[in-house]
């Protein structure tokens, strides 16, 4: 015993080199086996290639597929490595067989490698020497004990050099086949498993003899080993040869720009991605924008994006940026405008609609003014520069009226509806609340397509889901679209009392934007049933920049944009003439589904006064029942009714002074301000007041003036313009009185200025500088405000 324990201790650098050759075979492996750069691709839902770039190093390579078709892996064990599955990444016998050969040839013939070895190979890149293939052989052993024979065969298909810069299985089948490598035949199949032998003298578009031979070859040798039967192989041998590469399918070019800016914000996530993108839709939205821009072109319109969203997971169905056309640099192609701010015209509106009945503090079709406003120096008007007067809130939002809309933000307050925004996932917004002000509900702001039709989205997805969520809100259901087949939006949150949005609040939004009327289709579509419904809005930026169209129903949201890139405005570029026409032809092509569930359990029946569309007042006679959300049982009553006394003949107003109470009629009448009414009734059957019975005016301190002051507004800016021809420009003024047929004079620093009747309107030539405007009527009604006229130095 003791002359082993001396033994082994003289032989104790053995047992430490052994243990060293042992750790060093162990780590000799690197962890990546391939480093070089790889294409970025895309696929579709259904595996389809969508679009790919060529990677960094120019050489087209897409990234290891997981999955290997059999018919690759038979075509390039029989022409490569027989014994592929029964070796340990080494074969004595194909070894020996190859070292005779070149003994016999005294020149290297055949190296002897197996599929593994040349993985091997291909990662190290090194010369073929005696030792880098003892290198090979020790790597490949390797190799076999840390990667499945499945693992391995997809690395060398992955990396393979199948000519010219075409690298890998993938690469190649879209290069020389256009198509995905699972639809190759057994013929292309062979020919591309012949090409790695000797990529650079088996080329397609060269030696096409030896290619043909070669292929030939690997079929017999299939048929013979019953891989294939002998009609196959002949039938094979039929098929013609791959020629000149082919350019690689382009059909969502800019989401591919988009991953791949994605990706480089996290490198080290792989470079080719499922996508949720449906492939046949994809390539139908891409003909309806193309077919739209060959019109829209005549015009000097030259771009177009659009994108269909699943409701329920918020996933990209179509994603086209842009009219994709690198050829033609004035189309600047590159561009996505998906993914671009760009002013959102109108679109915002149905949101603040939303947001005001949710909070109870209009109902429905609550009356908001439309008369001339000026707030804070800011006069916005509608886009057909008319006025309504009052107009309900619901008509408000389906005819798109700007004035309202600005109100209604007063109403609600900018800084809330910006606060709002960002909760619903509005990125753009990079300034604060201030800095937008009212104008940010007609456009004033940025606002992605891709994020805003995700805020619809999930408005959508809010009231689709209420009733699996009990009556409540799960606020994950607020999220941002996606277009990654493997991304999954899990609920992190309980259903809840509270959401963002009331959902009765939406179902009120999406009926009233229903009710606009499609384009080109003047209210028809409503006489078939089996066409879709659709809450659809449209936007309009300033200087007809921007034309959006946003559709919603319970399975899809559809977004569309239609301008130029650079920003140039053109006339007659409008959301509703460019966008909403493609909108709808893209919802042709979905399928149609049932209206959204009325969400009782959110809504209360409350009475209205249907003059107004407030909750009914005292004086209200003309009232009906309508359900309204919760929040709408704490709105105000309406402020448009009055009780009147009028004398026994019904003609005239009288108070008591003037009139014994027993002689009076008491009646409810509906009473507009001045300047709404003098709007209101150009466009609505209204009934004035009655004038007061003359005997009865001495004794009218307390009541309300009926005379208004329309335009200047108290402590106006005004710049007049000089005509063409150098003459000063005009000012015109104007009023509202409730008395038709009284005259009113109208003074400028107690100036007499001129005399009016019935239309109140008064065009006048201040000079520049502070002025006070007076206004009188024949009865000595009052009213005085001031205005500046600026100079054109301080325009």
């Amino acid at each position: 015993m003791q002359k082993f324990f001396v033994w082994a201790k003289r032989k104790k650098w053995w047992l430490g080199a052994s243990a060293l050759l042992m750790i060093l075979y162990a780590c000799a492996l690197p962890s990546r086996l391939f480093t070089a750069p790889t294409s970025y691709v895309i696929e579709d839902s259904h595996g389809e290639l969508l679009s790919a770039s060529i990677a960094a190093d120019g050489q087209w390579r897409f990234p290891v597929a997981k999955n290997i078709p059999d018919k690759f892996v038979q075509c390039i064990i029989t022409y490569e490595d027989k014994r592929f599955f029964h070796h340990w990444g080494v074969d004595p016998a194909a070894l020996g067989r190859a070292l005779a050969q070149d003994m016999r040839h005294r020149q290297v013939v055949s190296g002897g490698s197996t599929l593994t070895m040349q993985v091997i190979r291909l990662s190290r890149n090194k010369p073929r020497t005696i030792w880098q293939k003892l290198i090979e052989i020790t790597l490949a052993t390797r190799l076999e004990f840390s990667y499945s024979k499945k693992s391995i065969l997809a690395l060398y298909a992955g990396n393979a050099p199948f000519g010219g810069n075409v690298v890998g299985l993938d690469a190649a089948a879209w290069r020389y086949y256009g198509r995905n490598p699972d639809a190759l035949s057994w013929g292309e199949m062979a020919a591309l498993a012949v090409l790695p032998n000797s990529p650079a003298l088996v080329h397609p578009g060269r030696n096409r003899n030896a290619l043909l031979r070669k292929r030939n070859e690997l079929l017999d040798k299939l048929c013979l080993t019953k891989k294939i039967d002998s009609s196959t192989c002949q039938l094979a041998k039929l098929e013609p040869l791959p020629n000149q590469p082919l350019p690689l399918p382009q059909f969502a070019p800019h989401l591919l720009d988009h991953f791949r800016q994605e990706n480089q914000r996290q490198p080290n996530t792989t470079t080719r991605v499922k996508t949720t993108i449906d492939g046949p839709l994809q390539r139908n939205v891409i003909d309806i924008l193309q077919h739209y821009h060959t019109i829209y072109r005549a015009n000097g319109i030259n771009n177009a994006a659009a994108i269909v969203l699943d409701v329920e997971t918020g996933n990209a169905l179509a994603y086209v940026g842009n009219i994709y056309n690198p050829a033609d640099s004035a189309l600047q192609s590159h561009v996505d405008v998906i993914q671009s701010p760009r002013s959102p015209g109108s679109t915002l509106k149905p949101i603040l609609y939303a947001a005001l009945l949710g909070d109870g503090q209009i109902l429905p079709h609550t009356l908001i003014p439309d008369i001339p406003t000026q707030i804070a120096g800011y006069s916005p008007q509608n886009f057909d520069l008319s006025f309504d007067g009052a107009v309900p809130a619901s008509r408000a939002l389906s005819r798109s009226l700007n004035v309202p809309a600005v109100r209604m933000l007063q109403l609600y307050r900018y800084e809330r509806f910006h606060t709002l925004l960002r909760q619903l996932g509005v990125t753009t917004l990079k300034q604060n609340a201030d800095h937008y002000g009212l104008s940010l509900i007609l456009g004033g702001g940025e606002n992605s397509l891709w994020e805003l039709s995700g805020v619809y989205a999930s408005m959508a997805r809010t009231l689709l889901h209420l009733p699996q969520n009990k009556g409540g809100y799960d606020l994950d259901d607020i999220h941002g679209p996606g277009y990654r087949m493997d991304e999954r939006h899990v609920s992190r949150h309980q259903p809840g009392p509270n959401g963002l949005l009331d959902a009765g609040a939406i179902w009120y939004a999406f009926n009233a934007m229903e009710d606009v009327m499609r384009p080109g289709e003047e209210m028809l579509w409503q006489q078939f049933s089996s066409t879709q419904r659709v809450a659809w809005k449209t936007g309009t930026s300033f200087g007809f920049r921007d034309g959006w169209a946003i559709g919603v129903t319970p399975g899809y949201v559809v977004g569309v944009w239609v301008g130029n890139t650079d920003g140039e405005g053109r006339p007659g570029l409008l959301g509703v003439a460019t966008a909403a026409p493609i909108l709808f032809d893209i919802f042709r092509l979905l399928p149609a589904g049932n209206w959204f569930a009325t969400p009782y359990n959110k809504l209360k029946k409350v009475e209205i006064c249907r003059q107004s569309g407030f909750r009914a007042g005292e004086y209200c006679t003309d009232r009906d029942s309508m359900w309204v959300p919760a929040a709408g049982l704490r709105s105000g009553v309406c402020p448009y009714h009055q009780l009147v006394h009028l004398d026994h003949t019904g003609h005239y107003r009288v108070t008591e002074n003037c009139e014994p109470p027993y002689r009076m009629q008491h009646k409810s009448w509906f009473v507009l301000p001045p300047t709404m009414e003098y709007y209101y009734k150009q466009k609505n059957s209204y009934q004035p007041l009655p004038p007061y019975r003359p005997d009865c005016l001495a004794s009218l301190e307390n009541e309300k003036a009926p005379m208004e002051l329309i335009y200047p507004r108290p402590n106006a800016r005004i710049y007049v313009p000089v005509e063409i021809d150098g003459t000063p420009g005009e000012a015109v003024f104007t009023a509202a009185h409730r008395s038709p047929g009284v005259q009113i004079f109208w003074h400028i620093d107690n100036t007499y200025a001129g005399v009016t009747k019935d239309i109140h309107q008064l065009a006048v030539h201040p000079t520049p500088g502070k002025h006070v405007l007076t206004l009188v009527d024949e009865n000595g009604e009052r009213i005085q405000t001031n205005f500046e006229i600026l100079s054109k130095d301080k325009e």
